[in-house]
């Protein structure tokens, strides 16, 4: 099964290990992982921001970068909503229109494809951690994924799973909105750190890097002590 992963910028700048250990464990699973090296972005940024043309613009590249995938499998589930839910918006009864469609039916995020497309859950990892995991938004929304990241996280040795209060609150960050109407967001991320501080949890697990980094700096302003990670590194962790 050939695979053409992209890379979204939040993880190419800031958690390159996560896209590595994403491919770790594709590979594991015996898929055929490569990577175009012309991707950029899926233009959400812009799209968010009000500059539809500009979004449009670099989602044409995106089209033309993966036409000839597989499948397209990404560690954001922010970027697989938006390729999913927005691209055919911004191509309405264009040229691309067909092309996007199509793009989007082969289009996953990395928890998704690995439980309901190659249904694999269980890939050796073990990790000895008091854990609660974190539904995005784009996740848990834009995607429909709830259940498949939690089997995933069952199978993995050692781990322990708990589930905080108000498990489907935002985590405040929403891109753009994090700088906008900072003050919210931060009150929003101060409540999700201290749901998941009444766990007990030495780690919070999610599939978006996003509200990764927007947890874990309040947990850093905090001294929470308590782990980030993404779920990609979880199933990479304590291999053999």
């Amino acid at each position: 099964m050939k695979v053409q992963i992209f890379i979204p910028c939040f993880i190419d700048q800031l958690y390159p290990q996560t896209a590595f250990n994403m491919v770790i464990v594709l590979e594991k699973a015996g898929c055929d992982v490569q990577y175009n090296t012309n991707q950029t972005c899926c233009g959400q940024p812009a799209f968010n921001a009000g500059f539809c043309e500009e979004s449009a613009a670099v989602a044409e590249k995106f089209l033309k970068d993966f036409d000839n995938a597989d499948y397209v499998v990404a560690p954001s589930a922010s970027c697989v909503g938006f390729i999913r839910n927005y691209y055919p918006g911004l191509f309405n009864n264009g040229v691309y229109h067909n092309k996007v469609k199509e793009l989007g039916s082969r289009t996953y995020e990395f928890s998704e494809f690995l439980t309901n497309v190659i249904k694999i859950e269980n890939f050796g990892a073990s990790l000895q951690a008091k854990a609660t995991y974190h539904d995005s938004c784009a996740a848990l929304r834009e995607c429909n994924i709830k259940d498949g990241p939690r089997r995933l996280l069952s199978h993995v040795k050692g781990l322990e799973l708990v589930e905080m209060n108000d498990v489907e609150t935002c985590c405040g960050f929403g891109g753009t909105f994090s700088v906008k109407f900072e003050p919210i967001s931060v009150a929003m991320a101060e409540q999700k750190v201290d749901n998941i501080v009444a766990t007990g949890a030495t780690c919070v697990i999610s599939t978006d890097v996003s509200c990764i980094m927007q947890i874990g700096g309040v947990i850093k302003s905090k001294n929470a002590g308590i782990q980030t990670m993404h779920l990609a590194d979880v199933l990479a962790s304590g291999w053999e």
